[in-house]
């Protein structure tokens, strides 16, 4: 095994010595020198060894930073998303489903910070240099500042940027770059790995924001290592339906804002255009009240959105009858299904059940639960629910009603598009008002003979 080598600091000028002598022989002082272990013990070449680095500076948490410049595109969607605009130096990964607009909102969204004076570069490595006019063309775009480029050679790219200087450049897409010095497939782990690492370094040392595109495999998520969402800053997922004009550009992670926070655009000929109201466009379709709908007054980010969560419960034929969820968890639905079935009392044996959230919208937190009952047993009983009345509480295993956050939020948005009712769990702490009559319940039996008149 390898003998680990000490060395002999002077305390005086800092020399190193490999053995100890009374005399420093590079400032002359005595005594002065000092044994040190080295860093780490190993084989060469393997470990760090006795060679030291130099000392960092370190600062304590009550200093003092000015928070960190950004710039505004003009496209406030999008800046909401970001947590309020662009900031020098940060990497962003956005990804999506294949046509789902991603290149068409970047190529947006560089265009308007190009126009505020920065200076932005589009590197395509899938599309040919005329086929981005051509887009540029159709979007009313042909005469923004944009410098564009088509290459996939990593080194090319990061030569390119390190002559012109930009402020933002955006890279269609990662999985299409490949680094000469790594001898792999572009597309593959290590290559993705290796590009996202050279551009975010070179992001960092220049000030130089990057926005990378990335694909998504057949789970949804992005393609490659999940190391490359750690690397970067912002994590954006570009969501819909192919068969909705709706598109939402949800962030799953942010350094320079609220996490979970979303965008809301609606495909239009002309490119995409921001959705200023969320809540009156999802609820744009809803007619006259009709059993199996419920409107959920929910939280995305720090915006509240009212969703109509819609469902439809039928005989089944089969043995095992069928449970499909659109826009919801799954695995939430059956657990709600069991509390009404053991806890209420109301069976669904037998019956198909058929959930969707209206518009395309995905619907995550908790509270949506209460609102999700309220459209099975409509649709269960045949009774619609008040046309007037927004629904939220999350259920808990013992069918008793729990209370959420921002519920004050949530009411003023259902009160700003005329609802006038509202059901929530007994211990939520705001009272209503502004023209909305506040139902508090205790538990989910309550809920069903209040409503249903059975429990």
């Amino acid at each position: 095994m390898a003998k680990n080598i000490l060395s002999y600091t002077c305390t005086a000028c800092g020399a190193v010595h490999r053995k100890w002598n009374g005399k420093c022989d590079a400032c002359g002082e005595w005594n002065t020198l000092i044994e040190e272990a080295p860093l780490s013990a190993g084989p060469k070449g393997k470990t760090l060894g006795s060679t030291k680095g130099r000392v960092i500076g370190l600062t304590t948490l009550a200093d003092e930073e000015a928070p960190p410049p950004r710039t505004c595109s003009g496209m406030a969607e999008f800046d909401r998303v970001l947590g309020g605009g662009l900031v020098p130096g940060s990497a962003i990964l956005v990804g999506g489903d294949p046509g789902i607009g991603k290149s068409t909102l970047l190529l947006q969204a560089v265009a308007r910070f190009a126009q505020t004076g920065l200076k932005c570069l589009y590197i395509s490595g899938e599309e040919a240099s005329s086929q981005v006019r051509m887009r540029a063309q159709r979007l009313g775009l042909a005469d923004a500042p944009v410098r564009l480029g088509a290459e996939t050679n990593l080194r090319d790219i990061l030569t390119t940027m390190e002559t012109e200087s930009p402020d933002l450049v955006i890279i269609d897409s990662i999985q299409t770059m490949w680094a000469d010095n790594v001898e792999s497939a572009p597309g593959s782990v290590s290559q993705v790995r290796a590009a996202c690492h050279e551009l975010v370094s070179f992001a960092k040392k220049r000030a130089c924001s990057v926005i990378l595109v990335g694909h998504v495999t057949k789970e949804g998520q992005i393609a490659g290592p999940r190391v490359v969402e750690h690397m970067v800053d912002t994590v954006l997922y570009f969501e819909g339906e192919r068969g909705h004009q709706f598109r939402i550009l949800r962030a799953v992670k942010n350094r320079f804002g609220p996490a979970a926070e979303i965008g809301v655009f609606e495909m239009t000929g002309g490119g995409l255009a921001e959705v200023t109201n969320p809540s009156a466009l999802f609820l744009s379709e809803r007619g006259q009240a009709a059993p199996g709908s419920a409107v959920f007054a929910g939280i995305e980010g720090t915006r509240p959105v009212l969703t109509e969560i819609q469902a439809l419960v039928a005989p089944s034929t089969l043995a095992s009858p069928r449970r499909t969820v659109v826009g919801l968890d799954s695995g939430r639905i059956s657990t709600i299904i069991a509390v009404l079935e053991s806890r209420c009392g109301i069976p669904f044996t037998g019956l198909d059940v058929f959930l969707n959230v209206a518009g395309g919208m995905k619907v995550t937190e908790p509270a949506a639960d209460l609102a999700a009952a309220a459209a099975l047993l409509s649709a269960r009983e045949d009774t619609a629910l008040p046309a007037d009345m927004v629904i939220f509480g999350e259920i808990s295993l013992s069918a008793a009603l729990r209370p959420v956050g921002q519920a004050e939020n949530r009411l003023k948005e259902a009160a700003k598009l005329g609802f006038s009712q509202a059901i929530a769990p007994s211990g939520t702490k705001t009272e209503g008002g502004d023209g909305i009559a506040l139902r508090k319940l205790p538990d989910l039996v309550t809920f069903v003979g209040d409503m249903f008149g059975a429990g």
